[in-house]
């Protein structure tokens, strides 16, 4: 195996794929390697559709072997840590390997540990996730028997901050299905004051809220589970207003709109200054951070992700390292449309600077999309940039005659359910520009 690349690619998920696909695409002979010791690789944005029953987790799934663009060294190994002012990575066997440039997408570490309890339920019993296992989500939502079915995610960042609520909607579709839905009370707890932070896809959202009949309780931040009481805990993290209070004591009390919508009366337990849900079944996106080899690297912020300029995706303190993806300190959600915006930006970086021209006025302006499906075959695209700018791709009206992608349409659906999967396994993957 050489130990010398002119650019070494750290992670081979779609963003690691793509940036090698592009760069042989562009410059045949260019000598790239993918560092990643996984064997198989994931079309993650179908797994929500796994757990409603719409398609099989075998569908999103093939060998690391078979999607390694041809002409690139695939390096079957992890690493371990980065020793920049050499220009060197290192792999958890202790091989050190040179590059002239590095590119640094990883991918997300799901750490159910930051929230005390989760890792014991998490993906047993009722507790479920399509972020980790999307078949067992299937069974916990096809099983359930009516109840409290409690939907959450953690105050930390998340891939696709949109996910959560799919899902949710999806499930309430199922429950009507399977005939539970009327013994069903279903509750969304989010951190946030917000369904969604672009103003025009929260208010589409609340419809479809409305629609469900939801009850939604912002403002709770998840701090422990009980996977065998069956009790999700929460802080409330804003005070209640003087006469109000978060949830029904008796007859007389009066909520606080801020922290309650839709109110339902489900069983609440108050212990410490917490705010116990009781549920029948949970779904929850479950914390996420940078990975560890990440965390403790001199290529991460204060906040252990890696810093870059929100802009050319280059590394603000080493100039010949680019990051994109979920590891990439942006202010932009964690999504595969990020991504694809992404990629062309540090291909074209990376081969201008080997041509020595600097870097090229194109910018990536943040966008990103999170595709909510609102129920079976029904989706919003909720497109937007760095401004929270909702943002239409034009590639919806030209190709598919969408005007609107922030209302609920069937095309959407189509798009995402049909189109996506077989652009990324046969375009994406091999250097191609889904959006033309």
């Amino acid at each position: 195996m050489k130990e010398n690349y002119q650019v070494i690619i750290v992670g081979g998920g779609s963003a690691g794929v793509m940036v090698a696909a592009q760069l042989k695409k562009k410059n045949l002979q260019l000598d790239v390697a993918i560092i990643d010791g996984a064997t198989e690789h994931f079309f993650r944005p179908s797994w929500p559709f796994v757990s409603a029953g719409i398609t099989k987790l075998e569908n999103s799934r093939k060998n690391m072997a078979d999607v390694i663009p041809d002409g690139v060294a695939w390096i079957k190994k992890y690493v371990s840590s980065f020793v920049p002012e050499k220009n060197q990575v290192v792999t958890e066997d202790g091989a050190k390997y040179k590059y002239n440039f590095l590119v640094v997408c990883p991918g997300i570490k799901i750490d159910p540990e930051l929230i005390e309890g989760l890792t014991d339920a998490m993906d047993k019993g009722v507790v479920c996730s399509n972020y980790t296992k999307p078949e067992h989500a299937l069974e916990v939502l096809q099983n359930f028997q009516g109840g409290t079915a409690l939907f959450t995610q953690p105050a930390t960042l998340i891939k696709c901050s949109g996910a959560p609520q799919k899902t949710m909607y999806l499930a309430e579709d199922l429950f009507k299905k399977t005939g539970v839905r009327e013994q069903t009370k279903i509750v969304y707890a989010i951190p946030g004051d917000r369904v969604f932070g672009v103003e025009r896809i929260r208010e589409r959202l609340m419809q479809v809220i409305d629609r469900k009949d939801i009850n939604v309780r912002f403002f709770h931040k998840l701090v422990k589970v009980d996977g065998d009481k069956k009790i999700a805990w929460y802080k409330i993290t804003k005070k209640w207003k003087d006469g109000l209070y978060p949830i029904k004591k008796d007859e007389k009390t009066v909520l606080d709109s801020d922290i309650q919508y839709n109110y339902k009366d489900v069983e609440v337990s108050e212990k410490d200054g917490l705010f116990g849900i009781h549920f029948d079944m949970m779904y929850l996106a479950p914390p996420q951070s940078a990975p560890d080899f990440i965390r403790d690297s001199p290529l991460s912020n204060e906040h252990g992700w890696v810093a870059v300029d929100q802009n050319t995706l280059q590394h603000l303190a080493y100039e010949n390292i680019f990051s994109l993806g979920d590891v990439a300190f942006l202010p932009t959600a964690k999504t595969y449309s990020a991504i694809t915006k992404q990629v062309p930006v540090v291909v074209n970086n990376i081969l201008r600077l080997i041509n020595a021209s600097g870097l090229p006025e194109g910018r990536y302006n943040g966008y990103s999309c999170c595709q909510i499906a609102t129920g079976y075959g029904k989706m919003i695209w909720a497109e937007f940039d760095y401004s929270l700018k909702f943002t239409p791709n034009p590639f919806l009206r030209t190709h598919l005659l969408i005007r609107d992608s922030s209302k609920e349409h069937w095309r959407l659906w189509l798009l995402k359910r049909y189109i996506m999967p077989y652009y990324y396994w046969n375009k994406a993957l091999k250097g191609g520009d889904i959006w033309k």
